[in-house]
């Protein structure tokens, strides 16, 4: 289900995978998979190289000047938008992730290492998948406005301790050399039809992932804006059980400070 890549003009198909960190499926196959879906006799994924990306994310060698309407996060170049709260998160001692707030809606942004010649969203979809359905969570793959991605529902704890669930899109571009990662919550979740501020923020995104070698899916590391203005944030963000790196703000990054950025 995830191993394939259609053209806008198809028929997205629907699916309902499971879970959202490090996921398995037992469906039997589909024989009506395109013909990127094809594997091997062992069962093995084939690698699809990165797609275009005629409207973006850009890479840096693509643009002239990437700091021109945005916010210098060293691996990450992101646009501003007016009245926008930016909040970077840490693994360990790094910067890793950095999420917009824009009124009822945030978008967090995540860059990884990636081989060079073969894109890794079709199988992060799928690890992401896997590990929501696991916690007893329910995904939809649709072809968006950013192209293929998971809507989700997860299970959540609520504050007053009660069991509930967050609705979340996860996105994903893949470039060279790189593949940028998009968790979209709130508003532009509830409502996809409302998330398209977010969504040109995702597709103007410029990603730097110099030249030092990298394994595939380390993350590349962002840094602090050297005029941030830093707000204290005491909010603790949950956690869940193991699961992939790729689930974004629904794993175990930790919130860092937070940057106030009016425009």
């Amino acid at each position: 289900m995830f191993g394939r890549r259609r053209n806008k003009s198809e028929e997205p198909e629907k699916g309902t995978s499971d879970d959202f960190g490090s996921y398995e499926e037992d469906a039997a196959p589909d024989d009506s998979r395109s013909a990127g879906a094809v594997t091997d006799a062992e069962g093995a994924r084939v690698k699809l190289p990165p797609a275009p990306r005629p409207d973006g994310p850009w890479d840096v060698s693509e643009v002239t000047d990437p700091g021109n309407g945005r916010v210098n996060l060293g691996g990450l170049y992101v646009p501003g938008v007016e009245g926008m709260e930016l909040r970077v998160e840490v693994a360990g001692e790094s910067i890793v992730a950095a999420t917009l707030v824009v009124q009822d809606s945030a978008l967090q942004l995540q860059a990884f290492a990636a081989p060079k010649r073969e894109g890794l969203w079709d199988e992060v979809r799928e690890e992401i998948a896997t590990g929501i359905t696991r916690q007893g969570g329910v995904i939809d793959e649709v072809e968006g406005p950013l192209g293929w991605e998971l809507r989700a529902q997860v299970p959540v704890q609520l504050p007053d301790g009660t069991n509930g669930v967050q609705v979340v899109r996860f996105v994903g571009v893949d470039g060279p050399r790189w593949f940028l990662r998009g968790v979209i919550s709130g508003q532009g979740a509830v409502q996809p039809q409302t998330g398209g501020l977010l969504e040109q923020v995702f597709r103007d995104t410029v990603i730097v992932r110099g030249e030092s070698p990298m394994a595939p899916r380390d993350p590349i590391v962002l840094k602090l804006p050297e005029d941030a203005q830093m707000v204290p944030d005491g909010v603790q963000q949950e956690t869940v059980e193991e699961g992939s790196r790729f689930a974004g703000g629904l794993d175990k990054l930790q919130r860092g400070p937070e940057i106030t950025e009016v425009r």
